[in-house]
């Protein structure tokens, strides 16, 4: 898992003003202004075509890998909007309609901004119940209408900052009074500098810990659309939810995307985790430890490690099953499912845990990990929150509508542990009598997220296990894996605490003599700017801190001069 694979592409933009800037000093509005101009410079290193939006091209998920997602995940998060969901929509239609290029190439050239703007405020994940219409007019325009204050868009950044912006808005169809189904819409929003009439933008308070995006609710009102702006038929479709599934295919491109986005962070944790650690000692001077020798210090480190090397396998066997057209659809969206909830799991925990290990430094977000952290929950819920996926997906798999590929070992213990929990929840089922009311909100809900993830783990062994990942990289994932359901390997299969603290501590014994060689591999120290990796670094970091001095005197005892001599302020004790 080197820089071999993924050619870095951004590495020359690191030592450019732009990137190598501090920005923490910053307010978080020009923060979040220069953003827009990382995406845009990230964006055209790229230099993507439309063919590479439409095919699902090698550099497609080369940008998606692009560790430069670690000095600044708004950027990033902008960028595979203006990317993935706004150009790669209109893309699709692009091929039957010719006059669409020249605004796709807009996108992808930045000159202009382009959103995805979907969800609404009181609907979330419900998308099919979604408020915002498009009323077909005697003209042959339409007039756009958010009809309620829930149906104002939720979380896109629409504020103007600095090119004209364009947006896919999805709406209600309306024609003579008939609803026919959501459909995609391309509509301006500013130009750059002001809102196109009719549209009205209230930028949200900024998130905290992540980089600062201008997240905002977004309202239309009577906002004059020509004919070209709809996205696909007047007709009415013959399955209202299979055409908006259709009419939304980018987002689950989008899921499988969003997770190749944190791997480079559980790359980082892991490797900020081993330089601090190394470069932190105790004891006197005449014998100073790293504490990285500790136990409680390079558990989560190595840890970390052993997450990244693993779950890239996966990664490598996802996006091939994903981009595989004759494979049934529902079953490339299930294993991008699967995937990103595996790397949002492994990297908020990595995130947390050696950040914990790092003290107090590891509070701050110049030292990247709270930040990281911070991006991982907003990713966590952008294209299809995990739990929401978890529950569609596990629901499907019950009721038999398909089935995922097989595990290539059925009798390991991560296949055992994910049949062992389908079968829990297909005995509580039965139990029930039915698949549907309180009992299964009660007793089956909870349940999907876990399972997802048992799945997850499941292909992440096998995947590694082909690729040929380090055997003791190997044994440590199913080590920590086993860590998340201990009460189940207890019960079902042999292995109670003592012999899973073994199963770890042998584990962990085998992969930290190799942890250097591990960092260099994972090959994202370029990428690194926190200063508590090194004295050179920190030393840096201080001198462009801000200093106060003075010449000012205090009387820190509280003493007051009476009578020429002083006297002690007695206590009102």
């Amino acid at each position: 898992m080197s820089s071999q694979e993924y050619a870095r592409k951004s590495l020359h933009l690191l030592h450019s003003p732009l990137f190598s800037s501090p920005v923490h000093s910053l307010n978080r509005h020009d923060r979040a202004l220069l953003s827009y101009k990382k995406a845009q410079a990230i964006g055209l290193t790229y230099k993507l075509t439309i063919d590479d939006l439409t095919s699902l091209s090698p550099r497609f998920w080369e940008l998606h890998n692009d560790p430069i997602v670690l000095l600044d995940g708004a950027a990033m998060t902008l960028l595979t909007i203006q990317y993935n969901l706004c150009a790669g929509t209109i893309a699709r239609y692009a091929a039957h309609r010719p006059e669409l290029v020249a605004l796709v190439e807009d996108v992808l050239q930045y000159r202009k901004h382009g959103q995805f703007m979907l969800t609404e405020l009181g609907h979330g994940l419900d998308v099919a119940n979604l408020e915002t219409t498009a009323t077909l007019l005697p003209s042959g325009e339409f007039v756009l209408n958010s009809p309620t204050p829930s149906a104002a868009k939720y979380m896109p950044p629409t504020v103007p900052a600095g090119l004209p912006c364009i947006a896919v808005v999805f709406a209600k169809l309306v024609v003579n009074g008939q609803d026919r189904g959501h459909r995609p819409f391309i509509v301006s929003l500013n130009d750059g500098q002001q809102m196109c009439a009719g549209v009205q933008s209230r930028p949200l308070p900024f998130r905290g810990e992540s980089n600062p995006i201008m997240h905002s609710l977004t309202t239309f009102r009577n906002v004059r659309l020509p004919r070209g702006a709809l996205l696909g038929s007047l007709d009415a479709p013959a399955d209202a939810h299979a055409n908006l599934l259709d009419a939304i295919h980018r987002v689950a491109i989008g899921t499988i995307a969003i997770g190749c986005l944190t791997l480079p962070g559980l790359q980082c944790a892991a490797t900020i985790g081993a330089m601090y650690s190394l470069r932190r000692q105790v004891g006197s001077a005449a014998g100073r430890t790293p504490v990285l020798v500790f136990r409680t210090q390079h558990a989560p480190v190595l840890a970390a490690a052993a997450d990244a090397f693993v779950t890239r396998a996966l990664q490598r066997w996802a996006i091939e099953r994903f981009c595989d057209a004759r494979s049934d659809g529902r079953v490339r969206h299930a294993i991008a499912a699967v995937f990103k909830s595996v790397m949002v799991q492994h990297s908020q925990r990595a995130t947390l845990a050696v950040s914990e290990r790092c003290g107090a430094q590891g509070m701050f977000a110049h030292n990247m990990l709270t930040a990281l952290h911070g991006e991982v929950r907003g990713l966590a819920i952008a294209e299809g929150d995990v739990l929401g996926l978890s529950i569609r997906l596990v629901n499907e798999l019950l009721l038999g509508r398909y089935a995922l590929p097989p595990p290539a070992d059925p009798d390991s213990l991560l296949a055992r542990h994910e049949a062992g929990l389908f079968a829990e929840l297909r005995s509580t089922i039965a139990g029930i009598g039915s698949r549907r009311g309180e009992a299964v909100n009660r007793l089956i809900l909870p349940r999907c997220l876990p399972t997802m993830e048992a799945v997850g783990h499941r292909m992440a062994y096998d995947a590694a296990r082909a690729q040929g990942v380090r055997p003791a990289l190997v044994a440590l994932y199913v080590a920590n894996a086993v860590k998340q359901d201990p009460a189940w390997y207890a019960e079902h299969a042999g292995l109670g605490r003592a012999a899973q603290r073994e199963m770890e501590t042998r584990a962990l014994d085998e992969v930290l003599p190799v942890l250097g060689e591990l960092v260099q591999e994972m090959d994202v120290f370029g990428y690194v700017n926190a200063p508590l990796v090194s004295d050179e670094r920190w030393d840096a970091f201080v001198a462009g801190l801000r200093t106060y001095e003075g010449t000012a005197r205090v009387d820190a005892l509280g003493r007051e001069e009476r009578g020429g001599m002083h006297e002690v302020a007695r206590s009102h004790l």
